[in-house]
Parts: C-alpha cells; structure tokens; sequence
C-alpha cells in the first residue's frame, strides 16, 4: 500500500508550524510540520480516542 499524503487541518491556515497526518499501511502517522523527520505512529483506534479526548477537553489541565 502507497503512503497517503500529509495533511494538516484548514484551520492551520498558511502556518508551517503545524500537526501533520496520513495513513500508511493499516497506522496513523503523525509529525510535527516544521521536523518532517521525527513521526509518531499509531493505530486508527488509539487515534481516535486521541481525538475524542480532545474535542472532550480532557486534556486542558496539561496546557
């Protein structure tokens, strides 16, 4: 299977200093826009109780 390409959220804007995601293979692949070379990867279900958490706020108290 073909790497997918990055992409990044619309609310990104024109900022280079953004998360990244894709899919490659049956992961996620996660990387910060501005260090191309370091990549986090993941499962889909581990990505979306990541995103759930999120949108939850549940992780305000670490900001």
């Amino acid at each position: 299977m073909t790497n997918s390409t990055w992409q990044k959220s619309s609310r990104s804007g024109s900022h280079d200093d953004c998360v990244e995601v894709r899919t490659s293979e049956a992961l996620i692949e996660l990387r910060e826009s501005d260090d191309g070379d370091v990549v986090i990867r993941t499962t889909s279900t581990a990505f979306a109780d990541l995103l759930r958490t999120i949108k939850a706020d549940a992780l305000d108290h670490h900001a």
